[in-house]
């Protein structure tokens, strides 16, 4: 069984965010949310998980706008990223850095371009990774960067670009009776999904999640953050798409962070997808732990209108 990538994109590295509230930013995530801080360079900040071999699962860059800098996906090798850039470029897709050697944390061989909502991508192969360890049973710290989900006015026409362009596969879509299709899941490899598209006014960032141990873990970490006084969305829950458990949350800056775990890994490349009608209780939430999805709640994660749109990141 392969789930393999036709253009040889292996999975999601990073997910960079450009924040005002710097300070507060850092320490929200290095002392509530439990990612380790590997690194800094004048106005950035590198955070790992302690599970992963990533050298970094999110980069804050201090700024005088919030944005969402670029999401970083990993490929197999040099030659893929060559092959891919070369690809997009004769597609017409607007290529912001050609394949070179990385200037950011880790190094490796990467390039960046535009997709079709103007969220800078990069592609990247030959990073360095860190030294990592197993997350140990009652340790409430996330194990590794999950998925990436997108608001876009669109959700058709970036799904598209993203399975015509980057090989990406549809697994499963939601759908409402009076909103059409609502959101998209997207895989590159045999995680139901690490990209999702969600129908929103405008182009930003819905969520980005992150898988800890097991259930245990995740209601710990779910339990320490509300403590903490931290904004709760929604959750915890269970989703049918998916399988995964849900717990958002707003970090100081307004975008949603999620805790989830136990997210499906399909077991064979003839996925038939399927479409889940939100008006089904048990498509939100199986267990019926988390409040009914509403209006109020939806758009706690459509976020500020991204001020980064064709507009390429300054590292």
């Amino acid at each position: 069984m392969s789930n393999r990538n036709e253009f040889g994109i292996t999975h999601l590295r990073h997910v960079d965010l450009a924040v005002p509230d710097y300070d507060t930013q850092r320490s929200f995530y290095k002392d509530t949310w439990g990612l380790t801080e590997t690194g800094t360079d004048g106005d950035l900040s590198y955070l790992a998980t302690e599970g992963s071999p990533e050298q970094y699962v999110i980069r804050l860059r201090k700024a005088a706008e919030k944005r969402l800098d670029l999401i970083s996906f990993g490929a197999e090798d040099d030659a893929a990223v060559d092959a891919l850039a070369a690809r997009l470029a004769a597609a017409g897709v607007t290529i912001v850095a050609a394949p070179d050697q990385l200037q950011t944390a880790g190094g490796g061989y990467g390039f960046r371009f535009f997709d079709v909502d103007g969220r800078t991508i990069e592609i990247s192969s030959g990073v360095q990774t860190r030294r990592h360890r197993a997350v140990e049973e009652g340790e409430a710290i996330p194990v590794r960067i999950s998925h990436a989900v997108m608001n876009s006015d669109d959700i058709n026409r970036t799904r598209e670009f993203y399975e015509t362009h980057l090989g990406f596969k549809l697994t499963d879509s939601l759908w409402g009776q009076h909103m059409g299709e609502m959101m998209h899941f997207m895989r590159c490899n045999d995680w139901h999904h690490s990209l999702a598209l969600a129908k929103g006014p405008h182009t930003s960032v819905h969520h980005v999640s992150f898988e800890m141990r097991g259930l245990d873990e995740y209601m710990r970490g779910t339990g320490r953050v509300m403590r903490a006084g931290i904004r709760k969305v929604w959750g915890p829950g269970r989703h049918m798409a998916g399988n995964n458990t849900f717990s958002y949350f707003l970090d100081p800056s307004g975008n949603t962070m999620e805790y989830t775990t136990e997210l499906e890994r399909l077991e064979t490349d003839q996925w038939h997808p399927s479409v889940y009608d939100i008006a089904d209780p048990m498509t939100q939430d199986q267990w019926g732990t988390a409040d009914p999805m509403s209006e109020l709640i939806a758009k706690e994660s459509f976020n500020d209108k991204d001020r980064g749109v064709f507009v390429a990141p300054p590292v």
